[in-house]
């Protein structure tokens, strides 16, 4: 989890969006061929978010509306997606298909994450990550909207990444695959002796 706050002068809203790092994501169509499914057609979001969550002060419906929210990626129904060039109803597949995979893995947050006000200026929220979020650097935007209309807005970089023993071990098969490779064999190899020893006793 990580706890964001911050302070606002003056009245108005808040709205914050989490946004991790982009990367390339193929969205594959199964198809049922002869009691087999197989993977048919796929399209390519080039660029999407690897991550997304927003929190805010109240429904995003009523802070702004949907020319100013899709400005500002004010919620997942306005995140901008760019696809292949393809029929605008298979656009719209392939994208509900894209954030339905990515909310079952808990990287796109299709709930509005509640903020809360610590007195008049005070305000903080908690976005929490899946433990498979990738590495990277994330931007943490934060808006103050007042009358539908961003009054003023700020970004602040978070960065993610493996730390202790899991870190090193992640870099480590990284730079010496090869030996990581070996190694992993002979553990494996070892404990299945182990345990085939240990029930042949018994």
């Amino acid at each position: 989890d990580a706890v964001l706050f911050g302070a606002i002068g003056g009245e108005g809203d808040v709205a914050i969006t989490v946004v991790g790092p982009a990367e390339d994501i193929r969205v594959r169509r199964k198809e049922r061929i002869a009691g087999i499914w197989i993977n048919r057609e796929d399209k390519l979001f080039p660029a999407a978010p690897a991550f997304y969550a927003v929190a805010a002060t109240r429904p995003l419906g009523q802070i702004a509306g949907d020319i100013v929210r899709a400005r500002h990626s004010l919620g997942l129904d306005v995140l901008e997606l760019s696809g292949e060039a393809v029929d605008p109803a298979d656009r719209r597949r392939y994208r509900a298909a894209l954030i339905r995979q990515k909310s079952r893995l808990g990287l796109y947050q299709t709930q509005r994450i509640p903020i809360s006000f610590l007195g008049r200026r005070l305000f903080r929220t908690t976005i929490s990550f899946p433990a498979g979020v990738p590495e990277g650097q994330y931007a943490v935007n934060v808006f103050l909207l007042r009358d539908g209309q961003v009054a003023a807005a700020t970004t602040t970089p978070l960065f993610v990444s493996k730390i202790g023993i899991g870190a090193r071990v992640y870099i480590f098969s990284r730079r010496q695959g090869f030996v990581y490779g070996v190694l992993a064999l002979i553990m494996a190899v070892s404990a299945g002796w182990a345990a085939a020893a240990l029930f042949r006793r018994r």
